[in-house]
C-alpha cells in the first residue's frame, strides 16, 4: 500500500503552524489512500540523536566489521533510511529558529544522508516527492529586508536535491508570530491570508502526490 512519511519538527505542539499544514496535507494524503501507511517522525516528541562517531564510522565499513557500538548507531541509521526509501512521498514541516531549522531536522538529515546509498550518483531514493512546509515569524521572501538571512529553504532545497536526489516543492506560510508579538500587529491580516494560502496548497499538494502513487 501506498506510505507517506510524514515528518514534523516544531517544539511548539499546539499552535503550531506548521504542524497543522503537514496535517492537511496528511489528511488529504489519507483520504486518497484510507488503507495507507503513514510513518510519522515527531522530532519534538521522539528527537533522533545526533549522528556521532560510531554513526559515521560505520558507514564507511561493511556489517561484518561492525563493532557492537557501531552496530547499534547504524541499526539506526538503517531504519531511518529505508523509512525513506520506503516512502512514495514525504511531507515535512519545519519552523525557522534564529534563521535556519531545528537541530532535531538537522539530526535526522545527518542520519539519512549516506554517501553511496540514499546520497551520491545514483541516491536510493531518487525522485521522491518531498513537500517542505516551512512556516517562519517574519517575512523572509524575495525583496523583504530580512531576504539575506532565510537559511531554510535555501540549504533544504541544496540537501535534499543535490545530496538525496529528492524532487522538493515548498509551502511557505509567514508572519507566525504577528499574533502573538505586539509590534507585529499590523500584519496579523497577511499572517492569515498567508496560513489559509498554505493549507489551501498542502491539501492540493497532498491530493495531487497520492494520485500519483499506483494501487
Amino acid at each position: 500500500m501506498p506510505t507517506l512519511l510524514h515528518i514534523d519538527s516544531s517544539a511548539v505542539a499546539d499552535g503550531s503552524v506548521s504542524r497543522e499544514v503537514t496535517a492537511a496535507f496528511r489528511a488529504a494524503w489519507l483520504a486518497e489512500h484510507p488503507d495507507g501507511t503513514v510513518i510519522h517522525r515527531d522530532l519534538a516528541a521522539a528527537p533522533i540523536p545526533h549522528l556521532e562517531l560510531h554513526g559515521i564510522t560505520a558507514g564507511f565499513a561493511p556489517a561484518e566489521a561492525h563493532s557492537a557500538e557501531q552496530a547499534a548507531a547504524f541499526a539506526l541509521r538503517e531504519e531511518l533510511m529505508a523509512e525513506l526509501e520506503g516512502a512514495d512521498a514525504v511531507v515535512i514541516g519545519t519552523p525557522m529558529y534564529n534563521f535556519t531549522i531545528p537541530s532535531t531536522l538537522k539530526a535526522w538529515l545527518d542520519q539519512v544522508i549516506l554517501v553511496g546509498r540514499t546520497a551520491g550518483e545514483e541516491p536510493s531514493a531518487k525522485g521522491t516527492p518531498v513537500t517542505v512546509v516551512a512556516a517562519r515569524g517574519g517575512s523572509y521572501a524575495p525583496g523583504a529586508p530580512r531576504e539575506p538571512f532565510e537559511f531554510v529553504t535555501t540549504y533544504l532545497e541544496k540537501v535534499l536535491t543535490g545530496m538525496l536526489g529528492l524532487e522538493v516543492d515548498f509551502i511557505v506560510p509567514e508572519f507566525t508570530l504577528a499574533a502573538n508579538v505586539p509590534a507585529m500587529a499590523d500584519f496579523v491580516p497577511q499572517a492569515a491570508e498567508s496560513k489559509a494560502q498554505a493549507l489551501e496548497q498542502a491539501a492540493r499538494r497532498g491530493k495531487e502526490l497520492a494520485a500519483r502513487v499506483a494501487v
